[in-house]
């Protein structure tokens, strides 16, 4: 194996998936595994806590070892050992954390918090050269901010959900639709044969100026018009998931507008599960004029230990390292 500088072990467990990487300092991706607990989830139309935790417990150490493999390292290859504290389901962080503990104790290497909203924060810059500042907004189950990123460490958050995320609306509109989980995708696809503009959902917290969002009642309009809805040919079910989506990117597409108009920032990143949404990602081009658009891969939107490694690399140039007692941090912020 080619001499590294350093390699960083990357572990995530704040949700549903569990996922290690190993990184190394030129931000060459030896190996990420994401094992995802979907099938697991789906019968409950969303995250379980004490079953994802469960299910973390019984993969991460195989993929541990995987992780390894799969970068042709040893143990005594790693530098350190980073590891998300936070924010997430509290029995899924603890298991992970725990893990992490547990090697950086028994291997003699540093260990590195990390902040999951920030490892979302600059996953593009794992594979784009992104220069700061730059808009963000991040958009998944449990979690919708606006924000400007300064640099590593350096956020000011513009706005954020008052209520449900847009993942969460996803959902919870999927499961009121009678559709499965994941529910942005199902909406999505269901939706390809609607017309999205059959039914005017309320979009909330729209006056001007306002960056905040909110969702509550978008979900809740949906639930009121499905409990009287039979299907008939001048609006079909496809109609009203178009319609939902909709509403949805509408949301989105206008309080990133209003970011680029207060800011002047003129590079926009989307980040989070939601960004895989290809109506989002079509109608942000469309709308957006004269502004760059990057979205991580695919596979850096949703959680990823890549990303955990990546930053935990970062930290480890400025000698960022915890001792074994620190705690978790379940409802962590990445800015006020």
């Amino acid at each position: 194996m080619k001499e590294q500088k350093s390699l960083i072990m990357g572990i995530e467990s704040s949700c549903d998936e569990t996922a290690v990487a190993i990184v190394s300092d030129n931000k060459k991706i030896l190996s990420n595994i994401v094992l995802t607990q979907l099938e697991e989830h789906k019968p409950y139309g969303g995250v379980v806590p004490e079953i994802a935790a469960r299910s973390h417990i019984n993969h991460l150490n195989r993929l541990v070892r995987q992780a390894l493999e799969e970068a042709s390292v040893k143990w005594s290859d790693l530098s350190a050992i980073a590891v998300t504290s936070g924010p997430g389901l509290i029995g899924g962080v603890m298991v992970g954390l725990m893990t992490a503990k547990a090697i950086a104790y028994a291997r003699r290497v540093p260990l590195i918090s990390v902040n999951h909203l920030e490892g979302h924060a600059l996953s593009i810059r794992l594979t784009e050269a992104v220069e700061f500042p730059y808009l963000l907004l991040l958009v998944s189950g449990g979690h919708c901010q606006l924000l400007i990123v300064y640099g590593v460490g350096n956020y000011e958050r513009l706005g954020t959900t008052i209520d449900d995320a847009a993942g969460e609306a996803f959902d919870k509109g999927a499961r009121i639709l009678g559709l499965g989980y994941p529910g942005g995708p199902e909406i999505e696809k269901l939706g390809k044969e609607g017309d999205p503009r059959k039914i005017a959902f309320p979009k909330a917290l729209m006056e001007k100026g306002s960056l905040e969002f909110s969702f509550s009642g978008l979900k809740t309009s949906l639930l009121y018009y499905m409990d009287s809805f039979s299907e008939k040919t001048d609006v079909s079910k496809p109609d009203v998931a178009a319609s939902y989506q909709f509403a949805i990117v509408e949301i989105l597409v206008e309080k990133m507008k209003r970011a680029i108009d207060k800011t002047g920032v003129k590079t926009c990143v989307i980040a989070g599960g939601v960004a895989a949404n290809l109506s989002l990602r079509s109608t942000l081009e469309k709308r957006l004029k004269g502004v760059k658009i990057l979205l991580p891969d695919l596979k850096y939107c949703t959680d990823n230990a890549a990303m955990i490694a990546y930053l935990g690399e970062l930290k480890s140039q400025n000698n960022k390292y915890e001792k074994l007692d620190f705690p978790i941090y379940p409802n962590l912020k990445l800015a006020k």
